[in-house]
């Protein structure tokens, strides 16, 4: 394997598969990169076992060929070598030689024939949907996916896909989140998917710079999902277990309604939260005729209140929440309005923007004792 390029055709693919692999690996092979350099192009893939991402990029070579590279001290050399350099690369035995101006490198391979690689999915059904659609699904639901729960099927979201209809579901038992998006697909069957959290904050990360009017193309089995966003192909291994049936988590019965201005509401619960308990996280919200009162405290006995006027004609209540949890709806919530619905002091609440689009997102945050 030999051939000359400039650093950003190296680069950019290597950025976008090296998220793949894992910091501590159960094989040495895992943490390389594997390279392939054949007919014109140079095809980079990294694996975790769980997770397969590849790039792909038009390359003329001197001689085509394969190896594997540690991945992260690859990526080191090329991110501090000049913008405008040009790297000459060349297997030799079970070394590479990296060159690029008067920096010279070696780096030790591993064979290409011991790289577990995936294959295109076989006897897949295959989907076509706007890169926007299912950006707009994750970015709203993946902060409630779970981390390193024992309930292992929530560590993931819920992908379904039904006619004409894309639907994220991501909780972690404290709270959900629910997106769905309108497409012009209509699946065989419909779809009913957990993806790991790993993939889903891969996809997000590689369709921070797709373009939203890209037309993604996903595959998926039983037992996987392969997505191709341009020049990059994601393939992962689904989760095998049963989601709980979030119909029944949001709350219909609320009777208790406000809108609020968000970002007031995220001032008011933020400097609450900076005297509430560091552990519990937890912040009281009173609410009355036309005030909406947060207060806080902590073992020091030290105490925070803020007051919010709002637009509100019903009972008295007072409820307890996790403010991180609040803070993290408030964040992704798009407009300028948000919508809280709830029943009594013991009831999660649902929050929803207030516009249009009301049903594509929806919120639950349970309550906590205080």
């Amino acid at each position: 394997m030999k051939f000359s390029a400039p650093r950003e055709v190296v680069l950019a693919p290597l950025q976008h598969v090296v998220g793949a692999v894992e910091r501590r690996q159960t094989a040495p092979i895992l943490g390389n990169v594997l390279f392939e350099v054949d007919d014109g192009y140079l095809t980079l893939t990294a694996t975790d076992s769980e997770i397969e991402l590849q790039a792909r990029v038009e390359l003329p070579a001197d001689q085509d060929g394969s190896t594997t590279l540690p991945a992260r001290k690859l990526l080191d050399i090329c991110r501090n070598l000049p913008e405008s350099g040009k790297l000459d690369l060349q297997l030799s035995g079970e070394k590479l030689s990296l060159k690029s101006g008067r920096s010279r490198f070696t780096l030790a391979t591993l064979p290409a024939s011991d790289f577990p690689k995936v294959d295109a999915l076989q006897s897949s059904q295959v989907v076509r949907i706007a890169a926007s659609a299912l950006h707009h699904c994750l970015k709203n639901a993946a902060f409630s996916m779970a981390h390193q729960d024992v309930r292992f099927y929530l560590n993931g979201m819920l992908l379904e896909i039904a006619a004409e209809r894309l639907s994220c579901v991501a909780t972690d038992g404290h709270r959900l989140a629910y997106a769905q998006s309108a497409i012009d697909a209509e699946p065989e069957t419909p779809v009913r998917a957990i993806v790991p959290r790993k993939s889903i904050n891969e996809l997000l990360r590689l369709m921070g710079t797709a373009d939203e009017d890209l037309m993604l193309e996903l595959a998926i089995t039983s037992q996987h999902l392969q997505i191709q966003i341009g020049g990059v192909r994601m393939t992962t291994k689904l989760i095998d277990g049963r989601f709980p049936d979030y119909n029944r988590v949001i709350p219909i019965d609320g009777n208790k309604e406000l809108v609020v201005d968000i970002q007031s509401l995220k001032q008011c619960l933020t400097r609450a939260s900076v005297l509430s308990n560091e552990k519990y996280r937890g912040v009281r919200i009173a609410l009355e005729s036309g005030l909406l009162t947060i207060s806080s405290n902590n073992p020091d006995q030290e105490e925070a209140i803020d007051e919010l006027e709002v637009d509100y004609s019903g009972d008295s209540t007072e409820i307890g929440f996790n403010v991180t949890y609040l803070l993290d709806v408030l964040n992704v919530i798009e407009g300028d309005l948000v919508r809280l619905v709830l029943k009594d002091g013991n009831s999660s609440v649902l929050m929803t923007p207030d516009n249009e689009t009301t049903a594509d997102t929806k919120y639950v945050v349970m309550p906590m004792r205080l």
